[in-house]
């Protein structure tokens, strides 16, 4: 085996599942985080398709589903806040076929658990530059540490460090697809009991839930807007930027937001996709949302970690570690499954937020009429089929 030396930029979903896989498979592998420590909150995420068959090859299946979120209903509110539409709890949420729901930071958690003995994690510290030679990559952090790793992998997100300076700046692979999102945790004043409630305005979608094990509530907010500068590190220019957007909005949202400062697990971005030729460079490789993001609004975004950290590692082993061989199998194996998740993003939004008071009223009346209807759950089902399909456009090799 060569190449066997791996650093891994970014200890997120990605990050982690690729560290475990390449463990596994016989890798040495530093994962470096500029965060101090593993990422808490963030939102619920579906586990479904490939990426449970990935979990289950893992052993992790059945903790996983120890940790669901066990929301039981879920309904569309008004601004004066009564129920238009009220479904079970996987209806709402387009879970079929074993779909496991758990909160982003259980599955960070988790994975970290499984990981720490055999992994050496550096936190509180980033690459600042890459110098690729003929025996490996050249890597300076910006605590003024250096070192040569055989393999570099960006799993650092949307806005990733490793492909800036490995690819050039994000302005040439980011897609924005016109809208902003918001998650925090907030106090539950709604009392709300594994119960998830979606307040939908002009532009505007406001929602909250409580899961199990959780005494709290989480807060979303999905907003259109034309593209808005900002700094990604701002918090208080984000904050404000989210007030603006939901000035004057109904429901409780005002409340929602006032709670806003207090969270701890703030999170604010543009919908945004990557979009890139080569996933690949030399001996650099990207993972995750760094190469592929789809976007939260395809519901894709855990999945194509998981299964991307499969594959990556999958691929790598069985070329003996050669990475260009490796890195090509990955992406001839990948590549369908991304773009067929990928292109549910701009399709999902459009549900997700509607553009008019028009829109609105009709997407209101007709909610509340097919959640009265018998046989609901095959109609909403056929809504969902592409998702369920996307999540499965991949037959997995075992390496």
């Amino acid at each position: 085996m060569q190449n066997t030396n791996v650093l891994i930029s970014g200890a997120g979903i990605a990050g982690i599942a690729l560290a475990y896989w390449l463990r596994r498979h016989g890798f040495s592998v530093t994962v470096v985080e500029r965060a101090e420590t593993i990422r808490e909150g963030g939102y619920k995420v579906d586990i479904r398709g490939a990426a449970l068959e990935v979990v289950e090859r893992m052993g992790l299946l059945d903790e996983i589903r120890s940790m669901r979120t066990d929301v039981r209903a879920g309904s569309v509110v008004n601004a004066a806040g009564r129920r238009v539409a009220s479904m079970d709890g996987d209806t709402f949420g387009g879970r079929v076929h074993g779909d496991a729901e758990i909160l982003r930071g259980d599955l960070h958690r988790m994975l970290f658990e499984h990981t720490k003995d055999d992994v050496t994690y550096v936190f509180d510290d980033s690459i600042v530059s890459l110098n690729e030679g003929r025996e490996g990559v050249d890597v300076t952090f910006a605590s003024g540490k250096a070192d040569v790793y055989d393999l570099v992998v960006g799993a650092d997100g949307l806005h990733s460090a490793t492909r800036a300076l490995a690819f050039g700046p994000e302005e040439r692979f980011l897609r924005d697809l016109g809208y902003y999102i918001s998650i925090f945790s907030t106090p539950n004043h709604l009392n709300l009991d594994r119960e998830e409630l979606t307040y939908i305005g002009p532009g505007r979608t406001a929602l909250a839930y409580s899961t199990a094990k959780d005494a709290g509530a989480k807060a979303m907010f999905l907003f259109s807007s034309d593209p808005v500068s900002y700094d990604h590190r701002d918090r208080a220019q984000q904050e404000r930027i989210l007030r603006d957007a939901y000035a004057g909005e109904g429901w409780e949202v005002p409340r929602m937001l006032d709670g806003v400062a207090d969270a701890a697990d703030f999170y604010f971005d543009s919908l945004s996709q990557v979009h890139m030729e080569r996933w690949s460079k030399g001996r650099v490789v990207l993972l995750g949302d760094a190469a592929y993001c789809a976007s939260p609004a395809s519901g894709q975004g855990t999945s194509l970690a998981l299964v991307g950290a499969y594959v990556l590692a999958g691929e790598l082993a069985a070329a003996g570690g050669d990475h260009e061989a490796g890195f090509e199998g990955y992406e001839r194996e990948l590549r369908t499954f991304v773009d067929a998740n990928q292109k549910l993003g701009p399709s999902n939004i459009k549900r997700m937020v509607m553009r008019g008071k028009g829109q609105v009223r009709f997407s209101m009346a007709m909610l509340s009429l097919i959640s009265r209807m018998p046989g609901k759950e095959k109609m909403l089902a056929k809504v969902v089929a592409p998702i369920h399909q996307a999540a499965n456009a991949i037959s997995l090799k075992s390496y």
